[in-house]
């Protein structure tokens, strides 16, 4: 026999039932652990799809000729500077002389016997092309005082080669390919592409072409050490890109380039604490911002005409700072004034601290003669010094920079041993 349960004592409370709250709280709970189990999956499929299609690829290619394979075929792998190699190679040339050379060692690089023995060929370093109608940008130093210049193309043609303009103070050159009047047809050059050198970042991989110890053209690799270096008394309007791309002899005017193809910078010396000793990681190349303020004057035959202040900076260290008593640490200190210059006939003194030039603060040597070169002759100047515990604002008139002018960075001078 079914027996009711017993009834509950007298006074005791109903069981309570769940609140809506709680019910609520799993229920989100519930649809946010959907929404992330969701997200976790799209996100592994997303993740999976270059794989997955590459392993397809692999398995089945897509016939030449479409779209994505030509995609494909065109994007070089990490490390591979085919491409940019490709882009640049065909503007980068060999400069070189010949001259007689009687009594020549039949070892020597460069001689050929078979042809013309009597005439020794001496390369002198490369060049890039900048116009269709042979126009050849080199460093000064590897063509200065040198006659008889020949240019040899990558395809091996060779074409004697004048020179057409030169810029000492940045060492740069332009020569110009002559031909005989019976040679009037294209010569099928392809001008360089010249990128933007202040893009340019540490550690950007760079590449050198050029023709070192005459071997023939050749492509190194490396970074972009430094940047902005100057003091080593090379020209006078120094920018330096550094860069452990090996750089050797021969390879002084040719290009520094970067992945795109396109100039960064003319190689122009390397760094060597022997001179017997070859390249040891330290190569400088001049700016492709320096060649785009130079070349235009060069292939328009003008003398390219900078302001001029008179004096010679020098970088101000700490510690030179510190000897001086200065309250700054680091500018540009003014270590000597040109007489009758406008430095002098502002009352700038040897020892005074450059501030600021026009508005603009000056922290670097290089960069204020950079300044003062864009100045326009008869342009009223600015500049404030710091002289002892003053600060003071002189009023200059910035003339035209005379030839050989003595307005040029101070040595930065070797650390003592």
């Amino acid at each position: 026999m079914r027996r009711n349960p017993p009834a509950p004592p007298a006074g005791a409370q109903e069981p309570k039932q769940p609140k809506r709250f709680t019910l609520l709280l799993k229920r989100l709970w519930l649809l946010f652990a959907q929404a992330v189990t969701v997200g976790v999956a799209a996100a592994f499929v997303w993740r999976a799809l270059p794989l997955v299609d590459a392993t397809l690829t692999t398995l089945f290619p897509r016939p030449a000729g479409t779209p994505s394979a030509d995609a494909d075929a065109a994007r070089p792998a990490p490390g591979d500077y085919s491409l940019a190699v490709e882009r640049a190679a065909p503007s980068v040339v060999n400069i070189f002389t010949r001259r007689e050379a009687p009594g020549i060692r039949t070892e020597q690089i460069g001689v050929d016997w078979n042809a013309n023995p009597e005439l020794h060929m001496r390369a002198l370093g490369s060049g890039v092309v900048v116009s269709k109608d042979g126009g050849i940008l080199t460093n000064y130093h590897v063509v200065d005082g040198v006659r008889n210049l020949f240019v040899a193309l990558p395809d091996g043609r060779t074409y004697e080669a004048v020179l057409r303009g030169n810029d000492v103070e940045t060492d740069l050159a332009l020569l110009r390919i002559a031909r005989p009047r019976s040679d009037a047809g294209e010569l099928g050059l392809e001008p360089i592409r010249i990128g933007d050198s202040s893009r340019l970042k540490v550690g950007q991989t760079v590449l050198a072409i050029g023709n070192p110890f005459d071997v023939g053209q050749s492509v190194t690799a490396g970074v972009v050490s430094a940047l902005g270096r100057h003091g080593f008394g090379l020209n006078n309007y120094e920018d330096f890109i550094q860069t452990d791309a090996a750089i050797n002899q021969g390879n002084s005017g040719g290009a520094l380039i970067n992945l795109e193809g396109e100039l960064i910078g003319v190689n122009s010396a390397i760094f060597s604490p022997d001179s017997g000793e070859g390249f040891v990681g330290i190569g400088f190349a001049i700016p492709s911002s320096i060649v785009s303020t130079v070349l235009p004057a060069l292939i328009a035959g003008r003398t390219l005409e900078r302001g001029y202040l008179g004096f010679v900076p020098r970088q101000l260290s700490q510690e030179l700072a510190q000897d001086l008593s200065l309250k700054v640490r680091s500018g540009v200190l003014v270590k000597q004034v040109i007489p009758n210059s406008p430095a002098a006939l502002a009352d700038i003194r040897s020892f005074d601290v450059i501030l600021e030039v026009n508005g603009e603060p000056i922290k670097r040597a290089n960069r204020l003669l950079s300044l003062i070169a864009r100045l326009k002759p008869g342009a009223d100047v600015e500049v404030k010094v710091l002289r002892g515990p003053r600060t003071l604002v002189k009023h200059l008139t910035a003339s035209v920079r005379p030839r050989e002018s003595l307005e040029k960075e101070a040595l930065i001078p070797p650390p003592m041993e």
